[in-house]
């Protein structure tokens, strides 16, 4: 980079406030979507007639395109440009939730769901990367906690304006206001950006690691098609041979990653990060903590709905304790810092376990009713816990990290965190289909099928997060000298 002296950089942008502002509603937009979906799957299945396994598939689909995507366009924003690939990608998401809000199939919906994941993937990583060359170092602190504001009421207003938009019946329509809604929203923030955010430069001479993407999106896809498909399909052999075909992708990727870095080549995971002990093992890690909730979310509406028929709303505000706690904790654990990490992450591990534990008992002995203060407490632990675990195993994965690897780190992580989210839905709705439906062959009454599932499926959570808790201790004491970049990262979540 060029060491000539920069007037930017002395005179911030004065319209650095209003930039974030279009940045946070851009990031809101993308994160209210996540949540908001889980309350419309009930509706969804029974107004396109969509199979068990496309149910998964429309909350699959989302989370591994984004997942798949957060890398490369990660690094294509820095070679187009940040605030182009931003816009390319507000655009890209506000038009794919418009092909959502008008699918007449579950074929279509699934489609657009994967372009809305890759319009996300286009648009996050520059959300950071815009801020942190907007603000001048004294104030990033304070811009950068919005972030962390923003995801909280997101997870809070997530499950209840799907709620409201489903009941209301707008224009007569059932589940697809909660992705029309995004077109108004995207406009604005698609106009406004152009206008208010500072363009800036791309570097031309940067490469991207195309046979890298290749190579690890067939190897990730394949392992997740083949959980989501071996169950209805029988487990025929093909189905094995998919899942040992996406183990030799992802073995030839780091092969192919060795070779870039030996040829002083870029990487789409920087090989230096495959060596680094401490940051596999927090990536494992992560993707266990994060595999717990999406499938959890997606199994508890189907049972409040279809089980024992909720409305989208109430079936919302059911959920809305867990949001809450999320909030509450994400607010408050920036106070600790980088200190007590691993008893933190140790701690919301086991408040996950005990929560999700609760529940499970609360919904193995509801027969003909389920009454919605019973979900309140368990909830409200368990996103206690998950808004205390994830800022402390960033930081744990991160503190270990060379500063030079600090950026790739972080987004990598972030994709391993989505990957563990595609992951557990597969593997959550892989256990609650196949039991629902051995249950209804039984002859179960609905209410006790949907129950006897989910009760079920949560033991996957149980036993995800209890593996957690054990594993905090697991991770290396920190050196000194990294403490202090152990915080940013985590910005992020």
């Amino acid at each position: 980079m060029s060491q000539q002296h920069n007037p930017a950089i002395e005179a911030p942008d004065p319209r650095r406030w209003l930039s974030l502002a279009i940045l946070l509603l851009a990031l809101f937009m993308n994160l209210i979507d996540v949540t908001i979906v889980n309350v419309a799957l009930p509706s969804m299945r029974d107004n396109l007639g969509a199979s068990d396994t496309q149910i998964e598939w429309v909350v699959a689909a989302y989370v591994l395109a984004f997942a798949l995507g957060l890398l490369p366009f990660g690094r294509l924003g820095d070679i187009v440009g940040r605030t182009r690939m931003f816009l390319l990608g507000v655009t890209g998401f506000t038009l794919a939730s418009a092909l959502c809000g008008l699918s007449g199939s579950i074929e279509m919906l699934i489609f657009a769901r994967v372009l809305q994941g890759i319009g996300g993937a286009m648009m996050t990583p520059q959300v950071l990367a815009i801020a942190t060359v907007t603000f001048p170092p004294h104030e990033r602190g304070k811009a950068f906690s919005l972030f962390g504001l923003a995801s909280g009421l997101a997870a809070v207003c997530g499950p209840i304006l799907g709620g409201l938009l489903i009941d209301a019946h707008l224009f007569g329509l059932d589940w697809q206001p909660i992705f029309l809604v995004n077109i108004p929203v995207g406009l604005v923030a698609l106009i406004a950006g152009w206008k208010l955010i500072p363009s800036l430069p791309g570097h031309p001479g940067l490469r991207n690691d195309y046979v890298g993407i290749l190579l690890f999106g067939a190897g990730i896809v394949s392992i997740v098609f083949a959980i989501v498909e071996g169950q209805p399909l029988g487990w025929p052999l093909w189905i094995f041979a998919l899942m040992a075909a996406g183990a030799i992708l992802l073995a030839a990727f780091v092969w192919w990653q060795r070779r870039r870095a030996e040829a002083g080549l870029s990487q789409l995971l920087n090989y230096d990060l495959m060596r680094n002990r401490d940051y596999v093992f927090g990536a494992f890690v992560m993707t266990v903590y994060a595999s717990g909730i999406p499938g959890m979310f997606m199994v508890i509406s189907l049972l409040l709905q279809a089980g024992f028929d909720f409305t989208p709303l109430q079936s919302g505000l059911t959920n809305t304790p867990f949001s809450i706690g999320v909030l509450v904790a994400s607010l408050i654990a920036g106070r600790f810092a980088h200190n007590f990490l691993r008893s933190r992450l140790a701690a919301a591990g086991g408040m996950l376990a005990v929560g999700i534990l609760w529940l499970h008992f609360v919904i193995a002995s509801s027969t003909e009713t389920i009454i919605p203060s019973s979900f309140l407490v368990p909830l409200l632990i368990a996103g206690i816990g998950l808004g205390t675990g994830f800022s402390a195993l960033f930081q744990l994965v991160l503190r270990n990290v060379p500063p030079r690897d600090a950026g790739a780190g972080s987004g990598a992580l972030q994709a391993f965190q989505q990957i563990g989210g595609a992951l557990g839905v597969a593997l959550v709705g892989q256990i609650f289909f196949a039991q629902l439906g051995t249950n209804m062959a039984a002859g179960a009454e609905r209410h006790i099928a949907f129950a006897g599932a989910a009760a079920l499926a949560l033991w996957y959570q149980v036993a995800a997060f209890a593996l957690v808790m054990g594993l905090a201790f697991f991770f290396r004491a920190p050196n000194p000298s990294s403490e202090t970049r152990a915080t940013a990262p985590a910005l992020e979540v």
